[in-house]
């Protein structure tokens, strides 16, 4: 059985990762205030997808890492307009339900996991 990373280790692990530009080239993710000493509010950008109707688009969307994440999933919300089937018209909120990464949320995902599902 492997250790549990505690929760403020992991998302300055995801920190690092995400000003550091080492994850994927497609998604870019950070906190949204510098001082948010609880990590919980983060920023996130899209690229759309090459070949699609969303090409040569930036999408920006707003995660919330509660203070059980990692063990639950991070609400997600998109701040740009887009016309997607897990996104509420009303408020750009994220169904969970409706996108496998959140529906069937594991530990070892992060927001790298999620935004990167999103484009796909």
């Amino acid at each position: 059985m492997s250790a549990k990373i505690p929760r403020n280790f992991r998302l300055l692990e995801e920190l690092e990762k995400g000003e550091k530009g080492l994850g994927a080239e497609a998604c870019s993710y950070g906190l949204t205030d510098g001082d948010d000493i609880t990590m919980s509010e983060w920023n996130g950008t899209i690229l759309g997808p090459p070949h699609s109707v969303h090409e040569n688009r930036i999408y920006s969307l707003k995660l919330h890492c509660g203070p059980n994440y990692p063990d639950v999933p991070p609400t997600v919300q998109f701040l740009s307009k887009v016309n997607l089937p897990c996104v509420s018209q009303l408020d750009g909120k994220i169904d969970p339900s409706k996108l496998a990464c959140l529906a069937q949320w594991r530990r070892d995902y992060n927001m790298e996991t999620v935004l990167l599902e999103i484009r796909r």
